[in-house]
């Protein structure tokens, strides 16, 4: 089955190797915002006889063809998402680097209106922000993931109080 990255390859002219066809497969399925050196970690489970200079390689084209965008969200390396369409924004945990995506339409109207404000049509918009997980929300968090399914006593504790 030919992958979404796969079809706007073709689309645009480009010939599908079969090692481009392994990069496009693992950019359709991940679903987080990997970098190069994730990507061939992926696609070379899938292809051993892959290099990592193709995977540079084959990225760079497909950022150059518009089907991939390339995104810094710190760190010292780039990552990299397919081109979507319609916005959505980023929210980046910069104890973990994992990326959020959202969207949000007062958002968008508000830069609209300040773009005509200032004279402008808008044609592009991003947005990144990056932020710290709030320490009760990790608390919150770590009890609910504990793999016996059981509350710590201090989150058991608290919730009976409030």
């Amino acid at each position: 089955m030919e992958s979404r990255i796969e079809r706007l390859c073709v689309e645009r002219g480009l010939k599908m190797t079969g090692q481009r066809r392994v990069v496009a497969r693992v950019l359709s399925e991940a679903g987080d915002h990997p970098d190069v050196e994730e990507l061939y970690r992926r696609a070379s489970a899938l292809d051993q006889h892959i290099s990592i200079a193709t995977v540079y390689r084959t990225v760079r084209l497909f950022e150059e063809k518009g089907i991939l965008e390339r995104r810094d969200f710190g760190g010292g390396r780039a990552r990299y998402e397919p081109t979507e369409d319609g916005p959505h924004y980023h929210l980046i945990d910069v104890a973990t680097g994992k990326v959020i995506e959202f969207q949000d339409a007062e958002h968008e109207a508000l830069m609209r209106a300040i773009a005509a404000r200032l004279g402008f049509d808008l044609v592009s918009l991003r947005l990144e922000l990056f932020g710290r997980r709030r320490e009760q929300d990790v608390a919150d968090q770590t009890s609910r993931s504990r793999p016996d399914g059981q509350a710590t006593r201090q989150t058991r504790q608290r919730g009976t109080s409030e």
